[in-house]
């Protein structure tokens, strides 16, 4: 029972019932103490969303540097390029289909909401855009000057983050999206909606297993080999991550497991697996990009601009190759960002934060699942370069 409640989700789907329980009975008075609690708890989150994208960012450039090999170099481009891919899909998918479903504004008149007794204001440092050309700067920096002191704080000052994010960000957040949904089920307007969630919810799993299939497939074609003899050592893979919603979690048993596999190249699977469970968050990115245009369609009745989206999926991507490595992690890092480049404010995030709660699972697993699709592709690869060195010519390109 205590696991249980220990899980991030549950208490998050805890925090809905509970603000939709508060907000359906609150009175005025009990409004007015919701609205300045819910705006400071939005402020500390908010406040730290530069820190983790800077925290994160920084240290993962840096670590290249004693890495810097073709496969490597080789890995790091697949991960950011299925990322992209599977961030176009949910776009593709969720520009063509969001409008067809009745998500649109309730024309129903809302309660208005009381003045807030108080305001705290709490600005970040600076803005997340900011943070993050300052996190690509310094990193840069530090390769090129080697300067050793700087690197190892900056891994100190990470740390310090994770634990803000651990011990600060997600405890709070079940309050946060409490007082929301408090807000919401008070002004009327939010419970006839809920059930296009689980339509939501079913469109974007079906996005994971188009995404994947693209993958397998595709390393099939490029490698020659079968890519079943990869993903049928997967199964209790998919387990682990559906139960544990934590790709880090499940990265034992997927090393394991695919070491059965007869067509991955043991040195390449060995390293590629580890890595690729660090670095390869295709199923998270491809969630939020849905989640964002799915949410701003329900609140707003229209979706981000694809002009925006042009700019916002490849900025993302870095996120999905650099997350923090704890369940939700890529949204949390890319809060910021969604609110900077697509312009969703706190209501939406809340919706946000609950949704994925709830896709976690599945995100997770595509994540992890997909990490065997990539490491067939690098066998190819090693096993083109390791020819082509023994007749004495360079590899080319993929």
């Amino acid at each position: 029972m205590k696991r249980i409640f220990s899980n991030t989700s549950f208490r998050l789907f805890l925090a809905v019932i509970a603000g939709l329980v508060i907000g359906r009975f609150a009175t005025e008075g009990v409004i007015a103490v919701i609205l300045p609690i819910k705006h400071i708890l939005g402020q500390i989150i908010f406040f730290l969303i530069p820190l983790i994208v800077f925290g994160f960012i920084t240290p993962a450039i840096t670590r290249l540097k004693s890495n810097a090999s073709k496969l490597l170099t080789l890995s790091l481009v697949l991960a950011y390029l299925s990322c992209v891919g599977s961030s176009v899909l949910a776009a593709l998918v969720g520009y063509n289909t969001i409008p067809l479903i009745d998500i649109t504004p309730d024309d129903e008149v809302s309660k208005v909401l009381p003045q807030m007794i108080f305001r705290l204001d709490i600005p970040p440092l600076m803005p997340v855009l900011s943070a993050l050309v300052l996190a690509f700067l310094v990193g840069i920096g530090i390769l090129l000057t080697k300067s050793r002191k700087i690197e190892n704080a900056l891994y100190e000052f990470q740390d310090i983050v994770f634990v803000m994010v651990k011990r600060v960000l997600i405890p709070l957040l079940p309050f946060f999206i409490a007082a929301n949904f408090s807000v919401f089920a008070y002004e009327g307007n939010l419970v006839s909606r809920l059930p296009v969630f689980l339509l939501i919810i079913l469109i974007t799993i079906l996005c994971h297993a188009a995404w994947l299939t693209f993958l397998y497939v595709s390393a099939g074609i490029y490698s020659g080999k079968n890519p079943w003899q990869v993903l049928r050592y997967y199964g209790p893979v998919v387990l682990t991550a559906l139960g544990s919603q934590s790709s880090a979690a499940s990265l034992g048993v997927a090393i394991e497991e695919t070491r059965k596999s007869p067509v991955l190249k043991p040195e390449v699977r060995d390293f590629s697996i580890p890595l690729l469970g660090n670095i390869h968050f295709p199923g998270s990115v491809l969630d939020i990009v849905f989640l964002a245009l799915a949410v701003s369609y329900l609140l707003n009745g229209t979706m981000p601009d694809i002009e925006k989206m042009v700019l916002f999926i490849p900025l993302l991507a870095i996120f999905g190759v650099a997350a923090p490595g704890l369940p939700g992690g890529t949204l949390f890092a890319s809060l910021g960002l969604i609110q900077a480049v697509l312009g969703i404010g706190e209501e939406g995030i809340a919706l946000m934060i609950t949704i994925f709660a709830l896709l976690d699972s599945f995100g997770t697993t595509h994540n992890i699942t997909s990490d065997g699709a990539l490491s067939l592709i690098l066998t190819k690869y090693s096993d083109k370069k390791e020819r082509a060195k023994s007749v004495g010519i360079e590899p080319g390109v993929i």
